[in-house]
């Protein structure tokens, strides 16, 4: 099924857990039936995804089934699979919230272990569940398991989103750590990492390129996002990179996985309520995989998989229409002198599906430019993928801007763009950037330099055309390009 951000039918993505074999991506995550909840009941399971290319996935369905509501595992939350031992060792989080299961006294969330032979079937081991042991850590969480061998120490170890027992209440949020020689029991010590700064760390990851160790997590107090840290050891000092993040807002829970050659991460997009633009956004949603690359001074960047890239084989024309303000076309070249305005230009149809790619530059003192997607006729409306230079960051808007009254919408002129979906990134004048925004549906991926990516959704513009801007300044923008997958037609 050829499906760039993929949701299975009738549900939605949660947090996923990757593992690599045999030339695929065996991607677990946990399936949110949610809005259809009362017909398939209450209870979240492990469902199973395959890819090699992350443009065509196979739905493998249901591999590791939830309890019933008396049981512990009536959520089976995320977690983590290692090879060893002779089997895959799967730990995952039990979590049972309803009332009359925490009447007996159990807490909300424990470890549980499952193993299997083939990854294809898995059989529950209930014996070797272990809870926080409620002194240093507060019981109630105790949950996202990560598992690996280390080597210095000789022994298995476990990271997990956990809370410690004293300090401020929005600050004890610490990464666990349990040790285990056999991988069923495991001794609980001090904090892996313990920087009194969020409410918790979910979905920790741990990996290493070279010299360089990468503890991975994502948080919702400070504000939504994936995070990552970096140290030489183990033992830390866990440093933080100018740009902590893999993506912003609408990019959560994500872990990564290697294929042996390249790196990825692996989060969801989530959805919003009602499918509205200034809606709620919600836990769920499509699957948005980046690449991962480490640069010689060690810090992380993310960018398109080649695979994706390569998938929109087929340009369509692009068309230079109407416009505001002067522009300028020479060789291949579109060029806007906007000192004190703003200017913009359509480039054509925009479909469904679609990859925009575009070389752009800009003088000093420039405001800011970029794209404009499913921009309306008259260029009134639209959205937009803005750099903004003296802010050194690409944020993302949609203009008017509303926000919903009591009776009606009305224009909210208070927001300088979507609120937390900004990334960080140093621009510089008279330098290129390489942009590519891939957009699928309701689901907008913008990469940038090769360096940051930017996920959102699409839900009010729900067609248009596309185009480029500048405001109170100069741009240029060389080999603007539009094109769709090769079995899509060319609009």
């Amino acid at each position: 099924m050829s499906n760039l951000f993929y949701k299975p039918d009738g549900a939605w993505v949660g947090d996923l857990i990757p593992f690599y074999k045999d030339g695929t991506f065996r991607l677990f995550y946990l399936h949110d039936w949610r809005e259809n909840k009362k017909v398939h009941g209450e209870g979240t399971s492990w469902f199973e995804l395959r890819t090699s290319d992350f443009v065509h996935y196979e739905e493998k369905g249901e591999k590791l089934n939830h309890g019933s509501v008396s049981e512990q595992d009536m959520n089976c939350y995320t977690g983590s699979i290692i090879e060893a031992e002779g089997e895959y060792h799967m730990f995952y989080t039990g979590h049972n919230p309803l009332p009359e299961f925490a009447e007996d006294g159990e807490p909300l969330q424990c470890v549980m272990h499952a193993v299997s032979t083939d990854m294809e079937s898995w059989r529950k081991i209930p014996e070797d569940t272990f809870y926080s042991d409620g002194i240093q850590y507060e019981k109630h969480d105790w949950r996202d398991p990560f598992v690996f061998w280390n080597e210095e120490t000789g022994e298995y170890w476990m990271l997990l989103a956990a809370r410690n027992k004293e300090g401020p209440s929005r600050r004890r949020g610490s990464i666990g750590l349990c040790a285990s020689k056999d991988l069923k029991k495991w001794e609980i010590r001090k904090p892996f990492w313990d920087p009194k700064m969020y409410v918790t760390h979910e979905c920790p990851d741990l990996f290493r390129i070279g010299e360089w160790w990468y503890l991975v997590y994502s948080t919702f107090s400070d504000r939504f996002v994936t995070h990552y840290r970096m140290s030489k050891s183990l033992s830390g000092p866990w440093t933080a990179p100018r740009n902590d993040a893999f993506d912003a807002r609408a990019f959560y829970a994500a872990k990564t996985w290697s294929d042996g050659n390249k790196r990825y991460a692996f989060g969801w997009d989530p959805s919003k309520e009602n499918e509205d633009d200034y809606g709620n956004w919600q836990w769920a949603g499509n699957l948005v995989v980046h690449e991962v690359v480490q640069e010689p001074d060690g810090t992380l960047t993310v960018r398109i998989p080649e695979t994706i890239s390569h998938h929109f084989a087929k340009k369509q024309p692009v068309e230079w229409g109407s416009r505001f303000g002067d522009w300028e076309e020479s060789e291949g070249r579109i060029t806007a002198a906007a000192d004190e305005t703003f200017s913009c230009i359509a480039a054509g149809s925009m479909p469904e599906t679609c990859k925009i790619s575009a070389r752009l530059s800009f003088t000093e003192g420039t405001r800011s430019c970029g794209i404009m997607i499913r921009a309306s006729d008259d260029l009134d409306e639209a959205y937009y993928i803005r750099l903004e230079p003296i802010h050194n960051r690409l944020v993302f808007d949609m203009w008017p801007r509303r926000v919903k009254g009591e009776a009606q919408w009305h224009i909210d002129g208070d927001r300088p763009h979507a609120v937390e979906l900004e990334v960080p990134i140093e621009l510089r004048a008279n330098t290129v950037y390489d942009i590519k925004i891939i957009v699928e549906n309701s689901v907008c991926v913008v990469y940038l330099a090769g360096q940051v990516a930017m996920t959102t959704r699409l839900y009010n513009l729900k067609t248009g055309g596309w185009g480029c801007f500048v405001q109170e300044g100069r741009a240029q923008f060389e080999q603007v390009s539009i094109s769709v997958p090769n079995s899509q037609e060319v609009v």
